[in-house]
């Protein structure tokens, strides 16, 4: 089981957090202003086609591993078999749920997350709760800095890399974060999803459960 982060930060410089912290405010703001269509376009076809809520809230492990509400775009349906368990993923994402997913659509709202401070443009991505006591001592470092809306181990595979490829790249992260490299970072999220890669490992909705490294 890991034990939880100290409070410390990086070796980073201070200019970098302040222009970092300006900027995600700043970027958040423009991008639902400029995407607002989209969304309530996308709102309305949830609306629509599912029902509401149009929103899925959960809670997800935010800097030094503090919980908070993620927002994303609901992408399946509250399917249950005849004994009234919840169907697989891959059994309740919906047409539109793929296509929202495909484009990174349903992380939109997360730039909401993003301007309230909880995430920032570019960080580890948020995973769930229940992972915490499974990572290692190195893994739990991810945690050293805000989650973000996409981040090093997205423009490099996204979920079809293992999880142990994943961490490694997000601690790697952690350690050598740049203005540089956040812009970098950006700039190939936007190919990454033009190009639709990597969304999902093979007959998998997103990614598979992550049982711990021994696991």
């Amino acid at each position: 089981m890991a034990t939880p982060l100290p409070e410390e930060t990086t070796a980073v410089s201070r200019p970098y957090l302040c222009l970092k912290l300006v900027g995600d405010r700043v970027g958040s703001a423009l991008g639902l202003v400029l995407v607002s269509p989209l969304l309530a376009l996308a709102v309305a076809a949830i609306r629509i086609t599912v029902g509401p809520p149009v929103l899925f809230q959960q809670q997800r492990p935010g800097l030094h591993g503090r919980p908070f509400v993620a927002l994303k775009l609901r992408t399946m349906t509250d399917a249950r078999d005849a004994e009234g368990g919840l169907l697989s993923d891959k059994d309740r994402v919906t047409g539109l749920g793929r296509l929202l997913r495909r484009c990174s659509i349903d992380e939109l709202p997360q730039l909401w997350n993003v301007l309230r401070g909880e995430m920032s443009l570019v960080g580890p991505r948020p995973l769930l709760m229940e992972y915490l006591p499974r990572y290692s001592q190195e893994q739990m470092r991810r945690h050293l800095v805000k989650p973000g809306i996409t981040g090093l181990a997205q423009v490099s595979g996204r979920n079809a890399m293992s999880w142990e490829e994943r961490f490694r790249l997000d601690v790697w992260y952690v350690d050598h974060h740049s203005l540089w490299l956040d812009l970098r970072i950006l700039a190939l999220s936007v190919l990454s999803v033009v190009r639709g890669s990597g969304i999902s490992q093979q007959g998998e909705v997103g990614m598979q459960e992550f049982l711990g490294s021994d696991g």
